[in-house]
């Protein structure tokens, strides 16, 4: 992992209280998250990121805290913790946690002490105001739950603000004993080993709140502040920050104006998620390329990181009232599936109909669209929805380990949130071990894209550039750095589309040069790379990942091919040469891209029905004097036979 391990991280969202019960009491614990660190790290993530630990009314699932420096006590203890950071270090695991430093819960000592006296040492800790504002029914996160941001409070004889629910008072982080609070709360958990913060609602962190003021204005030197406190405490510890704002606006949140990387290293890319999701809809990339083609540059080290699903409903604001009324039928038709007039309270699989193939193509486009991928728990398997349980909570239902009771999350008969166990997306179906045990399940998928991505830097630190193709229904990009070059391919439309496409002719890097030629391609999701004059076989209509490395030194280890029908063929020929591809020991090799075929419109049974296959990584390199053709593979870094001459990935 780079200085910079953010860039090539596999972020891992979770909620500790419906991760994993260790004793049996309905709850999720620290000591069970620990029992399950193996499976995360054969999963291939890099990072954990925990939302709320801290003590809490858990009137909003954690985000309501009463003390920043302690560990609820339903999860375990500050020991706990500490063991937890431990475990996951000795397993190459990094921890961020969820940094909630807008407001506090109204139970807080600080909030009890600042509402008791005007002469409270708390009270200016606080956003108040002696008048009703007048923006008082202004600004509410949560229309249709909130009906007010100003409270009139009996006991402080004043109103107060909280820009989220009433009991969640903001905190007035103008002021500068607040700021030092932070400063504190940063290097408490540093200190015990975190790795760096998501921190929620970054623009109200900084917002200098006025009464009567809807807009009002914003402290950017907070975020420099908090950088430098960072980098001080420990040099490689990063913020990823959650602000849903215009493009205009967001790249303030990474530096300044003079375009240095001094604020937030990481900001989630709302934009690009949304557009994913409306190129779902539609069927067609043109969403994808808008939003590749409106993004702001951003500093040298700064990185976005990309999701489709995360712990909160899919927030459709920067869509148009035409493209959110798409973006439901397809997704959230019915009234119960909608939240907030704005969102979708589902996780993806359900969205997409449990189709293994949208599912496939979705997971590819984001960990293959620039920045750092970011995945909730449970989507590795397809996890569902309880659309019975309010709001938020639809989506926050108890991680299923296996089909015995509870999912395997916990042997109580009283669980913290039930367990989905009916319908398609029931435990008994949907679970970790019976995706261990299946070869084509979405798990075993996720494990091996993981482990290509991890082989791939480009993705993480190179340049994208959305290269043209008729028709524009596919979408082919390349990303572009020091290691290589590396061009994908996929195709959100139902139906086979053959594609031409030419990539302009460039050196990448100076050592490594190639030359891309028209080629043509047919696929169904994404495609196999193979040459012009091999025969492609019939099974290959499934939509899923492929890419071919046009530049550069890094490993690429397809072997076979591998059809849900349970065939497998070996491609013709053998790779020629050493596995250096003839260029020998510290030789940079010459590598062209040459004219690509891609066949994925077939009909293998004859019957109309699109096959489908696991992740193909494939294509074909010519590497100095020599020609080897990289075949259809099924898994790429999977060891091959001893007569073999390929290399193992490490």
């Amino acid at each position: 992992m780079p200085d910079r391990w953010y860039r090539e991280a596999v972020i891992y969202c979770l909620d500790v209280e419906t991760f994993q019960d260790s004793n049996g009491d309905g709850v999720g614990d620290l000591k069970g998250l620990i029992s399950r660190l193996d499976y995360l790290a054969r999963l291939g993530v890099t990072c954990l990121w925990l939302n709320p630990i801290h003590p809490s009314p858990r009137q909003d699932d954690g985000y309501d805290v009463t003390d920043f420096y302690g560990v609820h006590p339903r999860i375990g203890t500050l020991g706990d913790f500490a063991e937890l950071v431990h475990q996951a270090r000795n397993r190459g695991l990094r921890i961020i946690l969820d940094l909630v430093v807008n407001h506090t819960s109204d139970q807080h000592p600080w909030f009890q002490s600042a509402r008791s006296s005007p002469d409270s040492p708390y009270r200016d800790w606080y956003v108040w105001s002696q008048a009703e504002p007048s923006d008082r029914r202004q600004g509410m996160v949560f229309p249709g739950e909130q009906d007010e941001t100003w409270t009139w409070d009996e006991t402080a004889g004043a109103w107060y603000y909280h820009r989220f629910y009433t009991f969640q008072p903001d905190l007035n982080t103008g002021n500068e004993a607040v700021q030092e609070e932070i400063d504190s709360i940063l290097g408490f958990w540093l200190a015990l080993g975190v790795s760096g913060f998501r921190m929620d609602a970054a623009p109200f962190v900084i917002e200098l709140t006025e009464p009567g003021n809807p807009n009002s204005p914003k402290d950017f030197g907070q975020l420099t502040r908090y950088r430098e406190r960072l980098s001080w405490r420990s040099g490689d510890a990063v913020v990823l920050a959650e602000a849903n704002v215009a493009n205009d606006e967001l790249v303030r949140y990474f530096g300044d104006e003079g375009g240095t990387n001094n604020r937030l290293p990481m900001l989630f890319d709302f934009v690009l998620s949304v557009r994913t999701l409306l190129a779902l809809a539609r069927g067609e990339a043109e969403p994808i390329r808008e939003a590749l083609g409106t993004a702001p540059p951003i500093p040298g080290h700064a990185q976005w990181a990309t999701f489709l699903r995360n712990h909160d409903e899919v927030d459709l604001s920067r869509l148009s009232k035409q493209e959110q009324a798409e973006c439901f039928a397809a997704f959230g038709p019915e009234p119960d599936m909608q939240l907030y007039g704005r969102g979708i309270r589902r996780r993806l699989a359900p969205m997409l109909d449990g189709d293994q193939g949208r599912l496939r193509l979705a997971y590819s486009l984001q960990f293959t669209l620039p920045g750092t991928p970011v995945v909730r728990y449970g989507e590795e398997l397809g996890m569902g929805d309880d659309l019975s349980l309010p709001e938020r909570a639809a989506l926050r239902t108890p991680m299923q380990w296996s089909d015995t009771k509870n999912g395997g999350f916990s042997s109580s008969d009283t669980v913290v949130r039930p367990v989905i166990a009916e319908g398609a997306f029931g435990y008994p179906r949907v679970n970790v071990a019976t995706a261990r045990r299946d070869p084509d399940s979405l798990l075993q998928w996720f494990e091996q894209m993981i482990r290509t991505l991890r082989e791939c830097p480009e993705i993480g630190v190179g340049t994208c550039t959305s290269v043209p193709v008729d028709p524009a229904s596919v979408l082919v990009h390349r990303m572009e750095a020091r290691q290589g070059t590396l061009l994908f391919l996929h195709n959100p439309v139902r139906r086979g589309n053959r594609s031409r496409c030419s990539a302009t002719e460039r050196t990448t890097p100076p050592a490594a040069t190639w030359k891309a030629s028209p080629w043509r391609g047919a696929a169904t999701g994404c495609g196999f790379v193979a040459r012009p004059d091999t025969k492609v076989p019939r099974c290959c209509a499934g939509r899923t990942w492929a890419c071919a490395r046009l530049g550069g030194r890094g490993p690429l280890r397809p072997d076979r091919h591998r059809c849900r029908r349970g065939r497998t063929r070996r491609r013709a020929g053998r790779p020629a040469g050493r596995p250096d591809g003839g260029a020998g020991r510290g030789r940079a090799a010459r590598w062209r891209l040459h004219v690509l075929r891609l066949r994925a419109d077939q009909d293998p049974a004859g019957d109309g029905a699109a096959g489908a296959c696991g992740p193909v990584w494939s294509g074909v390199r010519l590497l100095g004097r020599g020609e080897r053709r990289l075949r259809c593979g099924d898994a790429p870094g999977v060891g091959h036979r001893r007569g073999d001459r390929r290399r193992r990935v490490a």
